[in-house]
């Protein structure tokens, strides 16, 4: 059963007020990710607290660089069930992970954050592994 709605808000607009676009159905992740010839960064976006204390902030931090994706995208783990469900076959051979940040070029996932390399992590340590890969494939 999907997490409330008023729950989820908040950590929705935490990315969409920073230019993700949000997909919440199947059909919108198969529309955003064929034919697309971007570099894309993909967040699973969730309510642990991992999420909110590293990922997110450190996910919009590695966005204030030169060097960044050209599509931002998210989709909410417990809540767009389809839409995650639909975007993990794109992450594929990555076991399913909440929160994730996938980023992707010309298609092809060329890097993966997964939860274990969140938890524990500081928003900082997430910034700097994003930076790293967007000077490498952005």
């Amino acid at each position: 059963m999907p997490y409330p709605e008023m729950l989820v808000a908040p950590m929705r607009a935490e990315l969409t007020n920073s230019g993700f676009t949000e997909l919440k159905s199947a059909e919108d992740v198969v529309s955003a990710m064929s034919n697309n010839n971007d570099t894309t960064l993909v967040v699973v976006n969730s309510v642990c607290g991992c999420a909110a204390g590293s990922a997110r902030p450190g996910i919009l931090k590695s966005l204030n660089l030169s060097k960044k994706p050209t599509k931002l995208l998210t989709v909410f783990a417990g809540q767009d069930l389809e839409a995650v469900a639909k975007v993990r076959e794109f992450m594929v051979p990555f076991p399913p992970s909440s929160p994730a940040v996938a980023l992707f070029k010309n298609g092809e996932i060329v890097h993966m954050v997964e939860r274990h390399m969140i938890e524990g992590r500081t928003a900082d340590m997430v910034a700097d592994n994003l930076a790293a890969a967007y000077e490498q494939y952005c």
